[in-house]
């Protein structure tokens, strides 16, 4: 069972910590992920799940967009309040040959050249928009790159996807997300920074069976965790007929009459769960007057 964890390490730094390898092998399930893609695709969606837990109210939305130089294309992952993430990828089934240290390319698939985009929507008007430069593609640091210069706020962040050498099979989704909180001491930061290399261990411990809070009490042992929240994450769509409908409304009059008339029906399938709806020509014809008469009272 994926899990999701914050609290305070030494009282000095927000710790978020994330289990997440049924969420990856529902993405790899839904579009047909290759090795590579699941795990870029894969350690963005933990991350964006771990975000979650800074999201502060339950109408907030937050989307993740890696849009780098890579054969992946665009990733974009869009979290809610509760470690819920839905996900795509515009090349899901690209792969690319292991690289020469027998890992997977994801810096290749994602690319080094382009950009991170964080969009948070607070129930203002506008949407709070942070972007920052690719550093390698490889996730991780790309967005420990972004809190440091979108958000001024220098970040560790630990995302890690472990699958079976023979086949696609998630073995674990790991991720780990710490900031140090104002006036944390320099002896905390240097204590962590020391725990680079066990950090790196965390996806291997969660692919052995053992516990996430088991993991991290090893890696950071002689520091005090106290744990403050606890929930399950999932990977899970929110779309709607009703939602999909509005799409079809967008397109405009032109467009609406031109499917009436061509196709008599639409169907438009939902990019991150694969859901269809099919509009039929007297659903077309109902939407397009409802439209028009909002318009006009407008």
């Amino acid at each position: 069972m994926d899990q999701l964890i914050t609290g305070l390490l030494n009282g000095e730094m927000r710790i978020i910590a994330i289990s997440g390898k049924e969420m990856v092998q529902g993405a790899q399930d839904i579009h047909n992920l290759s090795r590579v893609a699941t795990a870029a695709l894969g350690r963005q969606i933990l991350m964006t799940a771990m975000m979650t837990a800074l999201q502060k109210n339950e109408s907030d939305t937050l989307t993740t967009i890696l849009a780098g130089d890579g054969v992946g294309g665009n990733l974009v992952c869009v979290g809610r309040p509760g470690g819920l993430v839905k996900a795509c990828a515009a090349f899901p089934e690209a792969e690319l040959p292991l690289k020469a240290n027998g890992k997977l390319d994801v810096g290749g698939y994602v690319g080094s050249q382009g950009k991170l985009t964080v969009a948070r929507a607070t129930g203002a008007k506008e949407p709070y928009v942070g972007t920052c430069p690719l550093v390698s593609g490889e996730v991780a640091e790309d967005f420990a790159q972004y809190f440091t210069v979108s958000e001024q706020t220098p970040s560790l962040v630990y995302l890690g996807v472990q699958l079976r050498a023979d086949s696609r099979r998630v073995l674990a989704g790991a991720g780990l997300f710490l900031q140090p909180l104002p006036d944390c001491a320099g002896e905390t930061v240097d204590a962590v920074m020391g725990r680079a290399a066990a950090i790196q261990s965390l996806g291997a411990g969660l692919a052995d069976g053992m516990d996430l809070k088991a993991v991290l009490a090893d890696i950071f042992l002689g520091l005090e965790i106290e744990w403050l929240t606890e929930i399950l994450p999932a990977l899970r769509c929110d779309c709607s007929r009703d939602r999909l409908a509005r799409v079809v409304v967008s397109l405009g009059k032109e467009e609406l009459l031109d499917m009436m008339e061509t196709d008599g029906q639409a169907e438009l399938t939902c990019r991150f769960c694969g859901s269809k709806y099919l509009f039929t020509k007297e659903a077309l014809a109902e939407l397009l007057r409802e439209a028009l008469e909002h318009k006009n009272e407008c």
